[in-house]
């Protein structure tokens, strides 16, 4: 994919502000959707591959499964395309740093937050499995870390949605240092290939290095299939032992013996966690040695044996054979030994507390937990501490359920306080859905969505919340957002019945624009207002368009004919029909031409304005000529 410069538009819509980075099949930019207000991460697929239907098909199935996963710890993908022959997909930008920048900058970390930054992981993958959808490629540099340690997963390129299959039979998808020992040989893959790669991820937050490592992928690929890891406290000796083994469990070899599910791996993260913050490591077994058995007889007696006897007798194994009564007390002390160790058995047996079966009540409220424990001959201990369950939900116990524990035992159970406080987020100024996505992002909900008017925030944008930002409230809360929709609205002056000109004055004075129509009007002078919209009085934006309709004066009507008439009729059918009439004469000879309309103007049938003059012209008989002079008739 060529570099693209700054200010380039992907199909008309996004603004390319800046690259950010580059994959094995796409580089990602930094872009602005044009019509939505808002950052994107804008994925490219590389040229290379455009051409090549199974990468297409692969990136196309990306857009496909992210988009169906919305999900607090899963990228939310927006969009996919084509520009310049190539595929895109815009997906949620997300200010921050991937873990392997984290790993590489800070490694090891402390176990607690390995734990939480693990457990959001895995929060994920779970979202992801209960759709169908399998990650295959779950690594740090696919997981993106606020600055509050948020985490989300990006890239589903080679995810696998419910029961088809991207790959050809035995090939190897993924990065090698976090593939599962199944998918290094091109089996088929499952949730739990999924949990392998994210224990190497834990792994590599604790230790700063992935278990395996080679100059090959092929060669390290072979490692997950033969090799055991080497434990993580022996590379950072503060790995606690309750972590490790949870680490360990997950890089199993065969898939049967590792988490079953994303919940399983979760749980046994949260009760190390318990353990670690209460400060009760786990011990290494001590290693015993056997007790001889003049040892024994001493320890029975309370006294050592005599001089030089345990040598003597270390020696006698050695030699032809001791000395006869030497032997004889030896023999002698047989039947004893063996009595005093029958007897110490006997007491052991009769002695040793009676083991119980410790229930199971993780996500039980604390006084039916408290109850089932009590139930069971056991000693309930609570600790609290913040957490998303409920207030009074059992989060973790120790020692786990459905193990055994000396009766009157104590069960440490650790309980929500609920999920704690968290301070409203300041959202002024930000784009409708940046203002969401913080709120949420700040633990909170949005519970209605109100607009108002602004003076200084673009329509769209948030003003404000209620509560207001700073305020402290109980996490998964709701707040209103207020959105600007622009400026106040003002008066409309009424305008109408004036000139024209005076109206579009008037209305620009109060800051709205003007369109105009003209229409006839009988009662209105022609260059008035007949009517405006909005009418006079109402309210409207700022900068709104106000429009006017302006009078042409009277409609033009059909001229009556009127030739033939005598002026009388003329004058009155003129009249009827809306004219004013004028009448000229003109000399006649026919007495049957005398009074009666000659010609007319304008003529009949055409057009002409209600209240303009129809002229007629009236024959009148000429008088009788005087003998000896000349006349002209009609």
């Amino acid at each position: 994919m060529p570099e693209l410069d700054t200010g380039t538009m992907v199909d008309d819509r996004y603004k390319v502000l800046a690259r950010v980075g580059a994959g094995g099949m796409a580089d990602v930019f930094l872009a602005e959707d044009q019509q939505l207000g808002r950052k994107v991460a804008l994925k490219l697929l590389h040229r290379r591959f455009a051409e090549d239907p199974g990468f297409v098909e692969r990136f196309r199935r990306e857009a496909q499964a992210a988009a169906g996963l919305q999900h607090p710890n899963v990228v939310s993908v927006y969009d996919r395309g084509s520009y310049d022959g190539n595929y895109y997909i815009a997906m949620e930008y997300l200010p921050g740093r991937s873990l392997k920048r984290l790993i590489n900058e800070e490694a090891p970390l402390d176990a607690v937050r390995a734990i939480d930054i693990t457990i959001q992981i895995l929060k994920a993958a779970r979202f992801a499995h209960r759709h169908g959808v399998i990650h295959r490629d779950l690594k740090p540099h696919n997981v993106i870390v606020d600055e509050s340690d948020h985490v989300k997963v990006t890239d589903f390129g080679i995810a696998r949605a419910g029961a088809s299959d991207m790959t050809e039979t035995g090939s190897i998808m993924g990065t090698a240092q976090y593939l599962s020992p199944e998918q290094a040989q091109g089996h088929a893959v499952s949730a739990t290939s999924d949990l392998y790669s994210i224990g190497v991820v834990l792994y590599e937050m604790l230790t700063g290095r992935v278990p395996f490592e080679a100059d090959s992928a092929v060669t390290i690929a072979l490692k997950h299939v033969s090799e055991a890891p080497t434990p993580p406290s022996q590379l950072n000796p503060n790995v606690p032992p309750e972590l490790e083994q949870v680490v360990l469990w997950a890089l199993n070899k065969d898939a049967a013996h590792r988490p079953a599910n994303a919940d399983e791996f979760i749980r046994a993260l949260e009760q190390a966690r318990e353990v670690i913050l209460a400060g009760s490591r786990g011990q290494a077994t001590a290693s015993m040695a056997a007790v001889g058995a003049a040892g024994l007889l001493a320890a029975e007696d309370g006294a050592p044996p005599p001089d030089g006897e345990a040598g003597v007798l270390a020696a006698d194994d050695e030699a032809a054979g001791p000395p006869p009564a030497r032997r004889r007390r030896w023999l002698w002390a047989i039947p004893l030994v063996l009595l005093l160790a029958g007897a110490a058995a006997a007491a052991y047996f009769l002695t040793r507390p009676t083991q119980v079966l410790v229930p199971t009540v993780v996500n039980e409220d604390v006084k039916v937990a408290q109850t089932q424990i009590q139930n069971a001959h056991l000693m309930p201990n609570l600790i609290y501490r913040q957490d998303n369950h409920a207030t009074g939900t059992v989060i973790a116990q120790d020692p786990l359920g459905a193990t055994k524990a000396d009766e009157n035992a104590t069960v440490t159970l650790t309980v929500s306080q609920g999920p704690g406080n968290v301070a409203v987020p300041s959202v002024t100024g930000l784009s409708q859905p940046a203002a969401v996505a913080a709120i949420k992002q700040a633990g909170l909900k949005v519970g209605s969505i109100q607009t108002e008017s602004s003076d200084t925030i673009p329509s769209g944008h948030a003003t404000r919340t209620d509560p207001g930002s700073g305020v402290s409230l109980p996490r998964n809360s709701s707040v209103t957002l207020f959105v600007s929709s622009g400026k106040a609205n003002v008066t409309v002056p009424d305008v109408t019945g004036k000139r024209e000109a005076a109206a579009k004055a008037a209305l620009a004075r109060a800051g709205f624009s003007v369109s105009t129509t003209t229409q006839n009007s009988d009662t209105v002078p022609k260059g008035n207002v007949i009517d405006q919209t909005p009418a006079g009085g109402n309210s409207a934006a700022p900068g709104s368009t106000v429009s006017l309709t302006i009078s042409s004066g009277p409609a033009g009507v059909k001229v009556p004919d009127v030739k033939g008439q005598n002026q009388a009729a003329a004058t009155s059918t003129l009249q009827g029909a809306g004219f004013t009439v004028s009448t000229q004469t003109k000399s006649v000879n026919k007495p049957s031409k005398d009074g009666v309309v000659l010609s007319q103007s304008p003529g009949a049938g055409s057009t002409a304005k209600k209240g303009s003059t129809v002229t007629i012209v009236v024959g009148k008989l000429k008088s009788s000529p005087t003998p000896g002079t000349g006349t002209t008739t009609t």
